[in-house]
């Protein structure tokens, strides 16, 4: 098997193109064309399709990736292990983690782990929570970061942190003249949200349902970037974790209201396949992000 041409197709789709991959690894963009060329050959069947500029898994791409990232995670364990038993620094570790974590909360906690371990690489990637649980499972990822984690057979959780969720609002809206607000006070009120499939929103609209609340729900978006904008224009109110506004309640470009039921917080926790062993670097950033490592050494 031809494992750097694995690495090689995982990384082009990864990356969303042969360009960004040939840069990644190194090499020209032509010698990573041959070396797919070379995959498909092999098993005989076209694994993508190229749509312009734009790039698909067939469905043999699709199985193939899985089960190519899969290896890969294995065979990276291994080497880790080796380097551990040899004395040796070094090697990687990698995160998925949604997006409101991601963008406002482990930046820190990276930096300081690169200052303690410079010479381990972190690989951190944006993704939705029910992808993260999926690579996990598979091995494509050591460890996850999501917010109010699922009680899954295949998967270990360990607390991170809690955010506290808040009103928002445009700083010209009536809300804005308070300091806490009642649940109540947002039924029949325009409201921006997450989508539904997303755990922040399902245990939003738990909240909203106990206290007999019926938002009239303006829209729906994936990232919280997006959330922010619409209530910034005033399309709405919405209920947001609060490290995710800081920088525009500073700024004044959002009002944040306390909700006087609360406080309603948001669990956020790190997740890794239960039954594998981490590799140390894994177990190191565990043990940063929760200043004990003890619970998975």
């Amino acid at each position: 098997m031809d494992i750097e041409a694995l690495k090689l197709f995982c990384d082009v789709i990864r990356l969303k193109g042969f360009t960004q991959a040939a840069a990644t690894n190194s090499i020209t963009q032509s010698a990573v064309s041959q070396r797919l060329k070379g995959l498909e050959k092999r098993y005989g069947v076209p694994l993508i399709e190229r749509r312009g500029s734009e790039l698909s898994l067939t469905e043999a791409g699709e199985a193939l990736y899985k089960g190519a990232r899969r290896i890969l995670g294995e065979l990276r364990t291994i080497e880790e292990h080796l380097r551990e038993i040899g004395g040796r620094d070094g090697g990687s570790v990698r995160v998925a983690t949604i997006y409101s974590v991601g963008l406002y909360e482990l930046d820190p906690f990276v930096k300081r782990f690169l200052n303690l371990y410079p010479d381990v690489e972190v690989q951190v990637e944006y993704s939705r929570a029910n992808k993260i649980y999926q690579e996990l499972v598979n091995s494509s990822i050591d460890l996850g970061i999501v917010a109010y984690p699922m009680n899954q057979p295949q998967i270990r959780s360990i607390p991170f942190c809690q955010d506290e969720l808040v009103l928002i609002c445009a700083p010209d809206h009536p809300f804005a003249r308070y300091d806490s607000l009642s649940v109540k006070k947002l039924s029949g009120q325009p409201f921006v949200t997450f989508q539904q499939d997303i755990p922040t929103r399902r245990e939003l609209d738990q909240i909203l349902r106990k206290h007999g609340v019926a938002p009239v729900v303006k829209a729906e978006f994936d990232n919280i970037e997006l959330i922010k904008r619409a209530v910034e224009i005033g399309l709405g109110i919405s209920i947001v974790p609060s490290m995710t506004v800081r920088s525009e309640i500073q700024t004044g470009l959002l009002k944040a209201v306390a909700l006087a039921e609360g406080p309603f917080t948001r669990p956020i926790a790190v997740l890794y396949r239960r039954g594998r062993s981490l590799p140390p670097p894994a177990k190191k950033f565990i043990a940063v992000l929760t200043e004990d490592g003890g619970a998975i050494l």
